[in-house]
């Protein structure tokens, strides 16, 4: 008989040791875990002040480059700044992550959300609240937030009044002049101001029955002075002189047929696809791509074609029979432009060599050209299109990359406010009133939240704090030059001072006018240092009939843009908040 095994005769020695063993394992797994995630948050902490140094209109500028060469980008606007950063932390990829959706889908605020997020964060983790209970009042205040903020007892909101350019105009301005890298001057802010509303109200449509805006086109010009920019209606294509000799050589009286394909009309087979190509003996297969091109000419020479449009090559031979029949043929307009042609023309674009159907033929009412500066370009003319050109003038490429994604981001601002007609308090004023506004709403309704929320009265006056310690972070990260901040006791606007004014008897005649421009400093009001403790007061919620009127000289915010960064950043402090694990493989 066979001797039973030392295992089996000590099978509950090795099951305890085994089952120790398991959870010592577990137990250890966990640790690490836990400090791997204290170290993401720490890396987190350490990422703040790369973002905020580079807030407000005298944010300092981040040149981003890596160590294998490349180009160089010197910026400080956030969709820029993410693009170029690589990162590999856990934690910070969830944070960028954030940041670039509220960026790809609003333009605006990225640099709010992010530092709003790191501060939350911080404050929570300093203050020492519990995780599950900081999401739970997070949540909650985030809640006041937006019910005060979509409310019309708000008195940092301001309705745009369509019947004048004033709001759009402070829009635009406080977005341009939120961008140094730009290098522009008062004069030429004006300047680039007017053009992105004059190109935004170009892409308005005339009828009302349906409101679908269109698009506006930026088009490079380097070298020249910013004040030479110019909007024009209609598109604008790049041509050499040559062209536009050849191409142009008379003006049609009536509207010009276009047709807009987006296949290549080279003769090549590069977008054929899968399958056989069948060629029957002593046949020339280049011979018959290029009589099928010519069918296909001859087609558009009976359709009256005049002008033809291609994204792609045109065959030489082809291009020599549209100019024997008098159509102008332009190719390689590229991707980007083909649904702004589609716009203009009303065309459709055609992708094949099928004969084609009379329907997907647009029209233009002219085709003319154009020239500026060192650049000659065929200027289309719609009849009524929703399209235009903002041709974009800068000395220098680094302030023209950063000029281009400042108008696309205030052309955004515009549209978005059209749909949400309101625009918030910028300068650091509405940060500061908000959290001065949860603070006394905790203050006088703590007993009704804690019965409502089910936590302690403790806990909630910290997560209080921590949240509005938050938001005045935020505004004051608009001051980088040592200055003193402060918050009025009447409005709870933001005010700066200069760094040798610490009197308080002095601070009248030292402050001008709060951030946001609606308020000056004689108004018989006292204020308080901003990162002091100070009482919790009630802040005036009833706005001046006049700020509408004055919206042209204040600054202001992009209201679902600033509302979206509000809500991204506190939602993703809260997903930060509830990783108890980081589990990476290294392999």
């Amino acid at each position: 008989m066979k001797k039973p095994s030392w295992i089996r005769k000590n099978w509950l020695l090795v099951a305890g040791v085994t089952f120790i063993g398991v959870h010592l394992g577990t137990y250890f797994i966990q640790r690490v875990a836990k400090e791997s995630v204290r170290s993401q948050m720490s890396r987190l902490e350490a990422k703040k002040p790369s973002s905020s140094s580079c807030y407000g209109p005298s944010g300092r500028l981040k040149q981003l480059h890596n160590g294998l060469g490349g180009c160089v980008c010197t910026t400080s606007q956030s969709s820029a700044l993410l693009r170029n950063l690589s990162v590999t932390h856990p934690v910070l990829k969830v944070l960028m992550s954030s940041v670039q959706n509220h960026v790809s889908c609003f333009s605006d605020c990225g640099l709010f959300t992010a530092i709003l997020c790191c501060n939350l964060i911080e404050n929570i983790q300093r203050l020492g609240l519990t995780p599950m209970t900081a999401i739970q009042l997070n949540k909650y205040l985030l809640s006041l937030c937006t019910s005060y903020l979509k409310s019309e007892a708000c008195s940092c909101r301001i309705p745009v009044d369509f019947r004048s350019t004033h709001t759009f105009l402070g829009l635009v301005h406080s977005i341009l002049t939120s961008k140094p890298a730009c290098m522009l001057s008062r004069k030429e802010i004006d300047h680039i101001g007017a053009l992105i509303l004059k190109a935004f109200l170009l892409t308005i449509p005339e009828s009302a029955e349906r409101m679908v805006l269109g698009t506006s086109i930026i088009v490079p010009l380097k070298g020249q002075g910013v004040t030479d920019s110019t909007v024009l209606p209609g598109l604008l294509l790049e041509a050499s002189e040559v062209q536009l000799r050849r191409l142009l050589p008379t003006h049609k009286p009536s509207a010009l047929r276009v047709a807009l394909f987006c296949t290549s009309l080279s003769g090549d087979f590069s977008n054929a696809g899968e399958g056989t190509v069948v060629v029957h003996y002593k046949v020339s297969l280049e011979n018959a791509v290029l009589e099928q091109l010519l069918n296909l000419g001859r087609q558009l020479v009976a359709d009256h074609i005049d002008l033809v449009l291609c994204q792609k090559v045109i065959h030489p031979s082809l291009k020599q029979f549209f100019s024997e029949h008098h159509i102008i043929a332009i190719d390689r307009v590229g991707v980007t432009l083909m649904e702004p042609l589609s716009k203009v023309t009303g065309a459709t674009p055609i992708g094949s060599l099928d004969p084609i159907v009379s329907t997907a033929y647009g029209s233009v009412k002219d085709v003319c050209s154009a020239r500026f500066g060192s650049k000659q370009f065929f200027h289309l003319l719609p009849n009524e299109g929703t399209v235009c050109s903002l041709l974009l003038c800068s000395r220098s490429d680094t302030a023209w990359e950063e000029l281009k994604l400042t108008c696309q981001t205030a052309l955004h601002a515009l549209q978005l406010t059209v749909k949400e007609p309101w625009v918030l308090l910028g300068g650091g004023c509405m940060e500061t009133h908000l959290a001065a506004y949860i603070r006394h709403k905790v203050r006088d309704e703590a007993e009704a939240i804690v019965r409502d929320e089910g936590c302690a009265q403790a806990e909630l006056h910290i997560a209080a704090e921590a949240f509005c310690t938050a938001l005045e972070s935020v505004a004051s990260s608009l001051e980088h030059d040592g200055g003193e901040i402060l918050i009025d006791m009447k409005y709870g606007h933001f005010w700066s001072c200069q760094p040798d004014s610490t009197s308080v008897s002095n601070w009248p005649d030292t402050l001008s006018r709060c951030g946001c421009g609606l308020y000056n400093s004689q108004e018989e009001l006292s204020w308080s240092v901003l990162r002091s403790t100070y009482h919790p007061f009630v802040p005036q919620t009833s706005l001046p009939q006049a700020a509408v009127g004055l919206a042209r000289n204040l600054t202001v915010d992009c209201f679902p843009a600033k509302l979206s960064g509000l809500q991204v950043a506190v939602e993703t402090a809260n997903l930060i908040l509830d990783l108890s694990y980081v589990i990476e493989d290294k392999n």
